[in-house]
């Protein structure tokens, strides 16, 4: 499914920009929004959390990558794990470096979904420029044999699973990456540190 030989698909091929400052469309169907996806939610925390946070993200993006290793930890210790946040994962690949690295990570087993994702992020630079061997190192380590990881990325209905993901999301408006919806809404602010805990503080305060 996936044609990564000759395609060298290098994050900077495609790259799109923080979400702050893109339009959303003005009424956003929140049912539609909150409705996980035919192949299941990806989700972290206390399900009846005050605060709801959707993140769209592309596994080959560095804008990602820099929330996932410079943020995320600090949410996820302060927030998710202490049951204040749900957080919701949503793929929006936006090349076939981050489909590849997404079906492999839909198909493995349910609690190597989250490890699998952290290591796409944290090693961006080791194999986004040569995507399928990269993908296939980490399936290996990961527990896959090269069969099953062959198969897993000649996985259409795999695919689609995750398409269909990215797809409904840009009738939420989705058009930068990483994307993050708070409580329905769309965050147009600075994805760094400070202000992003400082919007969650805010929510949880009211």
């Amino acid at each position: 499914m996936i044609n990564m030989t000759r395609r060298q698909m290098l994050a900077s091929a495609a790259i799109l920009p923080f979400s702050a400052g893109y339009a959303l469309a003005e009424d956003i169907d929140l049912k539609a929004l909150m409705e996980p996806p035919a192949e299941g939610e990806m989700e972290l925390g206390n399900k009846d959390a005050k605060v709801t946070v959707i993140e769209y993200a592309s596994a080959s993006c560095p804008h990602c990558a820099a929330f996932y290793t410079d943020v995320f930890p600090t949410v996820q210790k302060n927030y998710i794990d202490t049951g204040k946040i749900r957080f919701i994962f949503r793929e929006f690949p936006h090349n076939d470096a981050a489909l590849g690295a997404f079906m492999l990570a839909r198909c493995a087993p349910k609690e190597k979904y989250f490890p699998l994702v952290d290591v796409f992020f944290k090693t961006q630079e080791t194999w986004v420029p040569n995507p399928l061997k990269g993908l296939q190192d980490i399936a290996l380590q990961a527990g896959f044999t090269e069969d099953s990881f062959k198969a897993c990325i000649a996985n259409k209905d795999v695919a689609k699973g995750i398409l269909d993901v990215r797809n409904k999301a840009d009738g939420f408006g989705v058009t930068g990456i990483p994307t993050f919806f708070i409580n329905g809404k769309k965050y147009d602010d600075s994805p760094e540190l400070a202000p992003f805990t400082k919007y969650l503080d805010s929510l949880l305060a009211a």
